[in-house]
């Protein structure tokens, strides 16, 4: 202690250096905090995505949505004073390891508050954030997704348990778009891979609630590569419906040539009926012609409200876009880079000044409810085991994107 100075002094000095202390190791912050990323003016968030993969398949565009997001949030000030500090995402390379890897850099390294977009068929970054109670937000295409507290899947989850809450607003819209399902039979076409089966099974349930009878569901196709001959499963769907073609055929393929080739087999056999799945509206389609003629007619189920629409908050995430990056063309992955960070920056909203990941997580958990005409309704924790139950549907005619069916939200029934 310094000499001359009282005793009660010296206490006084003493009370103050620690106080001083323990505020400055708060406000520093370290990761694995309750408080991790964020400070009087910013919150830290960052990504991680499928950049690159052998397959060629890409969700880089979800770094661009998100980023227009943020940039009009912080633009109006941020959340509660704080703006959003978004450091990008990383490529996880389609490997889950690298994703687990990512993951743990964003928590540990950069000390982010939340992950976000993330947007990888096979993160493996899963169980270390909910271990670590660290909020991330995207599509939540994958198991890893559904059951936790701490992941949010900007349409809920899409790979509920049997029991569960399973949609039905993809049959319901396609009903609707045909006048109706009565007498309507449906073929529907997987891969042999875990997640497109699965898929096979909620989206044939999907169509059977909607009143289609189901002709057939065929997951032999093999997920590695298109096949050489597309005859054999051509052959299958021309005769599944007593010896005829069916009325609707659902692709759940994830690739564009996949359907390619089986859409252009089916046409050259002949067939007239609807074609549908999840992943051809995209624009980079109609640049090849090949592809183009191929997906002609076909009705895709986005399940977020086209561009095409003229809701007010398709326009908004226009402008948006093009503030951020002018000329890009707007894609399904940059829609689910920006309504996620829609949901993430309403809930920063609704937990207020006084911010955590706990208090976060408890706004999230607690009987959270936001519905945007962007992609629906979102419900927590309802949605952390069932998908929203929201979806439009576009067709290609004429070479241009079209809506066939705006945004619609329907009840979820259990999965048999």
């Amino acid at each position: 202690m310094v000499r001359g100075m009282s005793v009660a002094a010296q206490m006084m000095a003493l009370v103050i250096t620690l106080a001083a202390a323990g505020c400055a190791a708060q406000q520093q912050g370290t990761t694995g905090q309750d408080t991790a990323g964020v400070t009087d003016t910013t919150i830290k968030v960052g990504g991680v995505l499928t950049k690159t993969s052998a397959s060629g398949y890409s969700t880089k565009d979800a770094e661009i949505g998100a980023k227009a997001r943020f940039e009009r949030a912080n633009a109006a000030g941020g959340v509660h004073g704080r703006k959003i500090e978004f450091l990008g995402a990383e490529d996880d390379g389609q490997d889950a390891a690298k994703g687990d890897a990512a993951a743990k850099k964003l928590v540990q390294k950069d000390g982010v508050f939340a992950l976000l977009p993330v947007h990888a068929p096979n993160f493996g970054g899963a169980a270390f954030l909910e271990q670590q109670g660290v909020p991330w937000f995207g599509w939540a295409t994958g198991p890893q997704w559904c059951g936790t507290k701490t992941g949010f899947g900007y349409n809920g989850c899409l790979a509920p348990k049997q029991g569960a809450g399973s949609q039905t607003w993809w049959g319901r819209q396609m009903a609707d778009l045909l006048g109706g399902a009565e007498g309507k039979s449906v073929y529907v076409q997987t891969t042999d891979s875990s997640g497109s089966k699965y898929g096979g099974t909620t989206i044939s349930q999907s169509f059977t609630a909607a009143g289609f009878t189901l002709a057939g569901v065929n997951s032999g196709l093999p997920a590695a590569a298109p096949p050489p001959d597309w005859l054999p499963y051509v052959s299958k769907i021309m005769t599944s419906d007593g010896g005829q073609p069916p009325d609707v055929v659902v692709s759940v393929i994830a690739g564009t040539k996949f359907n390619v080739g089986l859409y252009a087999a089916l046409k050259r056999a002949g067939y007239r009926g609807v074609l549908t799945d999840a992943t051809s509206y995209d624009a980079a389609i109609l640049k090849d012609r090949a592809s183009a003629q191929a997906l002609e007619g076909v009705i895709a189920a986005p399940m977020f409200e086209p561009f095409e629409s003229t809701a007010p908050e398709i326009a908004q995430l226009k402008q948006d876009v093009e503030r951020v990056a002018p000329g890009t063309a707007l894609t399904q992955h940059l829609a689910i880079g920006y309504w996620a960070a829609d949901i993430f920056l309403d809930l920063l909203n609704r937990t207020g000044r006084d911010l955590t990941r706990e208090k976060f997580l408890q706004t999230a958990n607690g009987s959270y409810v936001y519905e945007n005409a962007g992609f629906g309704r979102i419900e927590y924790p309802k949605d952390h085991t069932e998908p929203n139950g929201c979806g439009a549907l576009v067709e290609l005619v004429d070479g241009a994107f079209q809506v066939a069916k705006s945004m619609k939200c329907f009840d979820n029934v259990p999965l048999k």
